[in-house]
C-alpha cells in the first residue's frame, strides 16, 4: 500500500461514485490495476500536495521575512561555518 495512504487515512473504507475514462478504465482492468486502491492513492498524493501548497501560503510571509533577514545580516552563526 502507498506510504501515503496507509499514514494518514486509514479506517474504514466508504463506497463512492467516480466518473472515469472508459479507455483507461479498460486498460487498468486488463492491467489488473485494482482501480480503488488507485484512486485511493492518486487522492492521497491529491491530498498531501494541496496540505503541502496551504502550508507554504500560510507560511510565505514568515520565509520572506526569514530570507530578507538572512540577506539584509548574513546566515547566524555564519562565522562558525567549517565549510
Amino acid at each position: 500500500m502507498n506510504s501515503i495512504a496507509s499514514e494518514t487515512h486509514e479506517g474504514p473504507k466508504r463506497a463512492t461514485n467516480l466518473s472515469l475514462s472508459e479507455s483507461l478504465v479498460r486498460e487498468a482492468r486488463e492491467l489488473s490495476v485494482n482501480l480503488s486502491q488507485a484512486a485511493e492513492d492518486g487522492i492521497a498524493r491529491a491530498v498531501a500536495a494541496a496540505r503541502n501548497a496551504a502550508w507554504v501560503e500560510r507560511n510565505r510571509p514568515a520565509m520572506e521575512s526569514w530570507n530578507e533577514y538572512v540577506r539584509q545580516n548574513g546566515l547566524p552563526l555564519e562565522d562558525l561555518s567549517l565549510f
